[in-house]
């Protein structure tokens, strides 16, 4: 991938929907420096036609990347590239803080919280990871 350029590739045989293929790769390209802070993405229609996807799915890409703060919108302007790095940071920190809430409300010790998140994370990022 060179730098500054968007490219997302879309597995119809892969388990993930395409909405999720196309939220994960801006993602990942945002997150490794790919698409540098600012950069502008091409609009929900454009990035659509040329995925071969509908519209809608792109959108519902864009919108869980704004929520998750790695893109913003401004409005007729289009959607940019925001810190990404930085929110995905703080996001993940405000879930582990709430979720040692949680445990410990649930009267679970520390090595029984550990094993917890240790089997979420191999189930998501696989068992070789």
């Amino acid at each position: 991938m060179s730098p500054q350029t968007l490219t997302i590739t879309i597995d119809p045989d892969a388990a993930d929907a395409p909405f999720e293929q196309v939220r994960t790769q801006i993602a990942d390209q945002a997150r490794d420096g790919g698409l540098p802070v600012g950069y502008k993405l091409p609009t929900v229609r454009g990035l659509a036609e040329d995925l071969g996807l509908a519209a809608n799915t792109v959108a519902k890409a864009y919108r869980a990347l704004e929520t998750d703060g790695v893109i913003e919108t401004r409005g007729r302007n289009g959607s940019f590239i925001a810190a990404a790095g930085d929110a995905a940071d703080k996001e993940a920190a405000t879930a582990a803080e709430s979720y040692a809430r949680r445990v410990h409300r649930l009267g679970l010790d520390r090595r029984a919280a550990l094993a917890a998140v240790e089997n979420a994370l191999r189930a998501t990022y696989g068992a070789n990871t």
